[in-house]
């Protein structure tokens, strides 16, 4: 049966989810939010009404069947109208629709007031992976797979205890009892971020800005996937929720920017090479393995190969340029709005020196910072 889960979380289908149906008797989950037990709730008045129409009509039709078949003698009777049947068969159905409808407005409108937000994330979709920066805060991150690829293609076996392809390396972490709104939008294609348990399923379109809110009631790890059909690694952009008590949250956030002040402080001073290649390797894991592959051996013809690339340890200047800007029409991004100077000078010092590749020159943040700023 995990076999069969894994199978189906690498087809794209969330696994998890899967396995929360199965706990659940095929029902939807409940969820974690007010709002999402809301849903659950209008979820099961309109599957009750269902039940009660379906019950009443196929009695009908099954008595009928019964009732008056051929076999003992039934003879089918000539009518042709009657106004008062017409009238009570348009009017049930009517009252029923709108019986329906007033739950079911009260709930949207509640799914679409993320005003009097406690706080607000930016949530951006990227060919494979999630950007979250907590607006005002001073804190951003990517939170890409953190299952290896070895894994992925079968070179090493599976981590059963790991949360094969649903573990992130950043999860999103946001406070209990707080109301957080959501900004969604993209840097490429239409992404879907969907966590189950937050009762949330939101497109992220470029050049658009959706919205949602959630607030958690309970403390906890929450997961999700990308369910919009987004490219070759759809399957790997797992979604990871951490839901903490508001003290726990705050300490966190704290800590998260004095590492951010802590990085930024680094733009102004001179990376040794060993500094510049460890950080630059950590980078590229995480930012440029997935389509460049860990060996820097590419995937001709969409992502080229790095190791051994003289045309890139040749121009110094395009491959800046290109990492910091992207290329247009391509596949590849500009990373200006993703990484920060020293995460990009760190990784293109690495792939200038890795594989093989033996420039020998480094890349400084501090040029780095020149440049994003022109």
């Amino acid at each position: 049966m995990r076999t069969l889960l894994v199978w189906l979380a690498g087809g794209g289908l969330f696994a998890g989810s899967l396995q929360t149906a199965l706990a659940n008797g095929w029902n939807m989950p409940v969820g974690v939010t007010e709002l999402s037990g809301d849903i659950y709730s209008l979820h099961m008045i309109i599957f009750w009404i269902c039940v009660a129409i379906g019950v009443v009509v196929f009695g009908v039709m099954f008595y009928s069947l019964f009732r008056y078949r051929h076999s003992k003698g039934a003879k089918a009777a000539n009518f042709h109208e009657h106004t008062l049947v017409e009238v009570v068969w348009t009017a049930i159905p009517l009252l029923i629709l709108i019986g329906m409808a007033v739950p079911a407005t009260a709930t949207l409108k509640k799914m679409y007031d993320a005003s009097d937000a406690d706080l607000d994330v930016m949530i951006t979709g990227q060919q494979w992976r999630w950007r979250y920066e907590y607006l005002g805060e001073d804190v951003a991150m990517t939170s890409n797979l953190a299952t290896p690829r070895t894994q992925i293609r079968g070179e090493e076996p599976i981590d059963e205890s790991a949360n094969y392809l649903l573990e992130v390396d950043e999860p999103l972490v946001l406070p209990v009892g707080q109301k957080v709104r959501f900004l969604f939008t993209s840097d490429d294609v239409i992404h879907s971020w969907w966590v189950p348990e937050l009762a949330i399923k939101q497109d992220t379109i470029p050049g658009f800005i959706n919205e949602n809110w959630v607030r958690i009631e309970e403390p906890g790890i929450y997961r999700g996937q990308c369910a919009e059909l987004c490219g070759v690694d759809h399957a790997f952009m797992p979604i990871v929720v951490h839901a903490m008590e508001e003290d726990e949250f705050e300490t966190w956030l704290v800590d998260r920017r004095e590492a951010a002040e802590q990085e930024a402080m680094g733009i102004d001073r001179e990376w040794e090479m060993d500094e510049l290649m460890e950080r630059g390797e950590q980078v590229y894991g995480s930012v440029c393995a997935s389509c460049h592959q860990d060996d820097g051996g590419g995937n001709e013809p969409a992502f080229p190969a790095l190791a051994g690339n003289q045309a890139m340890l040749d121009d110094r200047d395009w491959h800046i340029d290109t990492v910091v800007n992207g290329v247009s029409g391509a596949a590849m991004p500009a990373f200006s709005g993703t990484l920060n100077p020293v995460e990009i000078a760190a990784v293109i010092t690495y792939e200038r020196n890795a594989w093989g590749n033996d420039s020998g020159d480094t890349v400084q943040p501090s040029e780095i910072a020149e440049l994003m700023s022109d």
